[in-house]
């Protein structure tokens, strides 16, 4: 009898990849996402509700009392005990709030002091070193950094802003954080500012995204190993468009590259290995298994923001992102 030669077949990595639910206890539209390790994790969202696990499948409401009528659009989180919220909006809405033990108890850290601001996003480097991003003031995007864990803040010089440029408040990564002084952010006119000096200074590249309508743009952005870098967006109101809504560059954003195969408006990424990454929107979700170049879809449902371990989204929306 002749013997038929073994074949080993492997699944493409877009069906390995899980999103398995989680029940929220809320129906909030929930975007700001942080995962302290694989069972520790915060969520954040609209109706001032935020979220905390500490065994990795089941939600608790922490919430701030009389903040009912925010949305937390951001949150990063130390442990268990320690994290600090970011509230988005205009002027006196825009908040910073601390907790030191899982949420018990809130305390107001800071309010926008300007009637024409609009914060976006908070990233740290450690516990007491962080960075607030907010839409332009006179002409000039907001970027202040702290040294005391968000109790006193200091103004960085920024190039100005081209007109009715903004971020988007739609994940907490359109600023994101690296090393000790690295901080990039992302606008609406698809353009990647990056400093290297905590905010001394900055470099501008521009992305060839969706960013001729006030909803497009750049999203969100993903640090991978070295010098590579990917940005996801597209238009929130055209969800369904296909093209120029990722890039992807190799040279810490110097020149970009578009990337092929994400099946629409995406608003949050993120590296969950050196070369695997997951972006995801509210039509859906895609795995890129070369670090941003190309994309496949993902069976999942509609999410707002992902992280390595979780995606969250409206509704109330959470699951377990797992990788084989």
């Amino acid at each position: 009898m002749r013997l038929l030669p073994l074949v080993l077949y492997t699944l493409p990595l877009a069906a390995q990849i899980g999103f398995v639910p989680q029940n929220s206890g809320v129906d909030a539209s929930l975007r700001g996402l942080a995962a302290v390790n694989e069972r520790v994790a915060w969520a954040s969202g609209t109706g001032g509700n935020v979220l905390l696990t500490t065994d990795g499948a089941n939600w608790q409401r922490r919430p701030v009392p009389g903040a009912e009528a925010l949305d937390f659009r951001d949150v990063e989180a130390f442990s268990a005990r320690r994290a600090i919220i970011l509230a988005a909006g205009e002027g006196e809405k825009s908040r910073l709030y601390r907790t030191t033990d899982s949420g018990a108890t809130w305390e107001l850290l800071r309010t926008n002091p300007d009637p024409k601001g609009f914060w976006d996003a908070i990233a740290f480097w450690d516990e007491k070193r962080g960075v607030l991003m907010g839409d332009p003031v006179d002409g000039r995007f907001v970027i202040e950094t702290t040294e005391d864990g968000g109790k006193t803040w200091q103004r960085r010089p920024t190039p100005p802003s081209l007109p009715g440029e903004g971020g988007f408040a739609a994940s907490g990564t359109c600023l994101v954080v690296r090393g000790r002084q690295e901080i990039w952010f992302a606008t609406g006119a698809a353009r990647v500012f990056r400093s290297v000096d905590g905010g001394q200074s900055w470099t501008v590249s521009e992305a060839p995204l969706r960013q001729k309508e006030p909803s497009a743009g750049i999203f969100s952005l993903a640090l991978g190993p070295g010098a590579t870098v990917i940005a996801v967006g597209g238009d929130y109101r055209k969800p369904e468009q296909t093209t120029q809504i990722a890039v992807w560059s190799t040279d810490h954003g110097s020149a970009w590259q578009l990337s092929t195969g994400l099946r629409g408006y995406r608003s949050g990424a993120v590296f969950l290995n050196r070369t695997t990454v997951v972006a995801v929107g509210t039509n859906g979700a895609d795995v890129s298994a070369d670090g941003g170049k190309t994309w496949h879809a993902v069976n999942a449902e509609g999410y707002n923001s992902v992280q390595r371990g979780w995606a969250i989204g409206p509704k109330g929306r959470i699951a377990r992102v797992t990788l084989p």
